[in-house]
């Protein structure tokens, strides 16, 4: 067991001993480090001021990400490259390529937010040299600037190759040799921070991981921290004990295995979206809203699903394609069907010394017809007021032999409409059935008058959405999508 916090602060090795555990690293940044570049803006993972890069290892490459410091806890970037705005600098003192962009093309005014713009930028052309405008806007979803406009800080981030080689740049002309340092800190230990009462404990291996959990059933289970991160700042609720998930690199696995994907609870919603745009484009454009790049980078499938929130906008898209969970306790594991997963508000049928390992989402059939609709008050960075997905298959005869529609916002918990699904089956697919199915939604749900959206709007919607379904997989000349979202190497829907 280690007890020191290892990672790389631009050019330096850093250890920490005897940290509080659910320090933030904004906070360690500003105050220990003193580095104050960075800043505090929301302090729950909205507004980007306080965005860092991150670089990790994956796959034995070197891969760095733009994520919100203020809600990372410390202690979760063990073994990682922590790079900030001071960071960026040349040698000889003059602006970075990026800076210089952001200065020629006037991208900042009162400054506040353009620590936070330039990191995610700087992240984005690390990965992507020329992106076009949609990539950098989706890079932006995550940083809010209150002076400038936004067009100033897309031409800047057009034109940041104009100032220097991005091959020039010292993260990716040292990247051998950074990706060599971050291995000496790698290992298969678990680190432990304790300080007085309160610990973290974060193992390195599944087993490691099992063990752990059973031994503290009772712990808090961390995995991005885009959600629980906010328990801290915001609540200021004390969580530890905490067991945190993200060294175990066999949870982030992604696979393909012909007929289904198995994802490991611990893979990022990157790198999950990746994947699940290859089963339909409108599945890339729901993750393509999930927050900002920045909680994306650190979000996981598995905190996801665990997190339990009615509005989650995952679990009805994976419920329709009919996804189950592995669960596992010490060396036992079991396997369940997603949507048998939640059973209350907040509950799921989660034993105690259990923690999900796997996701498994079968590929549907050629001939399925699909559909995934987020509706929110806001296009970016917004949880939703309604989530609907579908999948529906149709007989030889051409009537519906299968029909699973999912929603979320309309019930306590992630949900069929059971009474609808049932409606549909054996008659054809068209208006007359769609408006029967419309008929028992009233039946399938009542939804609640909240600060998102009222039962009556929920309702209509819903019943819009399965509309909206059938409009898209029956006439393909009928425009239904925000114009631009979808992937042109995407995978298009299949129409009947």
């Amino acid at each position: 067991m280690r007890r020191t916090i290892r990672f790389l602060l631009g050019e330096e090795t850093r250890e920490i001993e005897s940290s509080d555990p659910t320090a933030t690293l904004l906070d360690w940044l500003r105050a220990d480090a003193r580095l104050t570049g960075t800043k505090e803006g929301c302090a729950e993972g909205d507004c980007g001021a306080c965005t860092v890069a991150i670089g990790r290892l994956s796959g034995g490459r070197l891969r760095y990400e733009a994520i919100n410091s203020c809600i990372r806890l410390l202690a979760t970037i063990d073994g990682c490259h922590v790079v900030t705005i001071e960071h960026l600098k040349r040698s000889d003192g003059s602006l970075h390529p990026v800076q210089q962009a952001m200065a020629a093309h006037h991208g900042s005014q009162c400054g506040f937010c353009t620590p936070g713009i330039v990191m995610s930028l700087y992240a984005l052309w690390l990965n992507e040299e020329r992106p076009d405008e949609t990539r950098i806007e989706d890079a932006l979803a995550g940083n809010l600037c209150r002076c400038t406009g936004y067009q100033p800080i897309i031409a800047a981030a057009r034109g940041i190759s104009d100032f220097g080689r991005r091959r020039e740049d010292p993260l990716i002309a040292n990247a051998d040799a950074i990706a060599a340092r971050l291995k000496t800190l790698r290992d298969e230990e678990t680190l432990l921070v304790e300080q007085e009462e309160r610990r973290l404990i974060a193992p390195a291996t599944v087993n490691a991981l099992a063990d752990a959990v059973v031994k503290e059933p009772r712990a808090t289970m961390l995995a991005g921290g885009t959600d629980v991160g906010l328990w801290v700042t915001k609540e200021m609720r004390d969580i530890a004990p905490v067991i945190y998930l993200g060294r175990v690199e066999a949870l982030k696995r992604v696979e393909d295995r012909g007929d289904a994907l198995i994802f490991g609870a611990g893979a990022n919603h990157i790198d999950v979206r990746k994947a699940l745009a290859t089963i339909h484009p409108q599945l890339d454009e729901l993750m393509r809203r999930f927050g900002g790049e920045q909680i994306r980078n650190a979000g996981t499938i598995g905190g996801n699903i665990a997190n339990g929130s009615p509005i989650g906008d995952l679990p009805p898209a994976l419920i329709a394609l009919g996804a189950t969970i592995m669960l596992r306790r010490g060396a036992g594991r079991r396997v369940i069907p997603l949507e048998q997963f939640f059973i209350a508000y907040r509950k799921q049928d989660r034993r105690a010394g259990e923690f999900i390992e796997t996701i498994t989402v079968p590929k549907p059939p050629p001939d399925a017809l699909i559909h995934v609709s987020k509706v929110s008050k806001r296009f970016d960075e917004d949880i939703s007021s309604v989530c609907g997905a579908f999948l529906l298959r149709r007989g030889p005869d051409g009537l519906v032999a299968e029909a699973r529609l999912a929603f979320g916002g309309m019930a306590a918990t992630p949900k069929r409409a059971a009474n609808a699904e049932t409606i549909l089956k054996g008659k054809p697919w068209s208006e007359e059935s769609v408006a029967l199915a419309i008929g028992c939604l009233a039946v399938d749900f009542k939804p609640l008058d909240d600060m998102r959206a009222s039962a009556r709007y929920r309702a209509t919607v819903a019943g819009n959405l399965l509309r909206r379904f059938l409009m898209e997989t029956t006439d393909a000349a009928i425009a239904t999508r925000v114009a631009g979202l979808m992937r042109a190497d995407a995978p298009r829907a299949a129409h009947g």
